[in-house]
């Protein structure tokens, strides 16, 4: 028999944990979840854009970080899992930053704040990052409370800088002026 969407289980404002354990939703544990499943949504909109065709790979990559990161944080106690055939956290974050160190290569020398914009694709690009800070402040939040893996915020970290740069990189490939914000 299929299995419904609603169980009717969350409306008295609690959700489950992977282990069985009944939180309220606005725990932190599900405020970071919640803000991973957002970033997830958002880097699948950039994947699915056509100027984006060549970074598919790289994006989907992306994103099963980010279910392996929920996965993590939806089960108390729970560490990095087995590798299996997956890269392991530092071989994933090198090749993030392979990535970002590749488009950072053909960009011009920035000295000045961008506002970001001029083209839709290059804005999506902006709010990914933004979301991505926000991610990256609530499992750090998280982590005042229960041990995480660093693993974890360094890719975000690393992950907003490679969401900047690909915003500049699409403002190139579109021909769209990036406006400074000179202060």
């Amino acid at each position: 028999m299929p299995m419904k969407i609603y169980t009717r289980s969350g409306d008295d404002g609690t959700t489950s944990l992977a282990d069985g354990q009944r939180v309220p939703k606005f725990h932190p544990r599900i405020e970071a979840c919640g803000t991973i499943d957002e970033l997830i949504s958002w880097i699948g909109l950039l994947r699915g854009f056509h100027e984006n065709e060549s970074r598919i790979q790289t994006l989907l990559f992306i994103q099963d970080n980010l279910m392996r990161f929920a996965a993590i944080l939806s089960l108390p106690g729970k560490d990095e899992p087995e590798t299996g055939d997956r890269m392991s956290a530092r071989e994933s974050l090198l090749f993030l930053e392979n990535e970002i160190d590749t488009l950072e290569s053909k960009l011009p020398l920035l000295d000045h704040f961008i506002l970001p914009g001029g083209h839709v694709l290059v804005a999506y690009c902006h709010i990914a990052r933004c979301v991505c800070r926000r991610t990256e402040r609530k499992v750090l939040l998280l982590n005042n409370s229960v041990k995480i893996p660093s693993s974890i915020f360094k890719f975000l970290n690393r992950l907003s800088d490679y969401l900047f740069v690909l915003a500049r990189t699409i403002s190139i490939e579109v021909d769209n002026d990036e406006v400074m914000w000179r202060g």
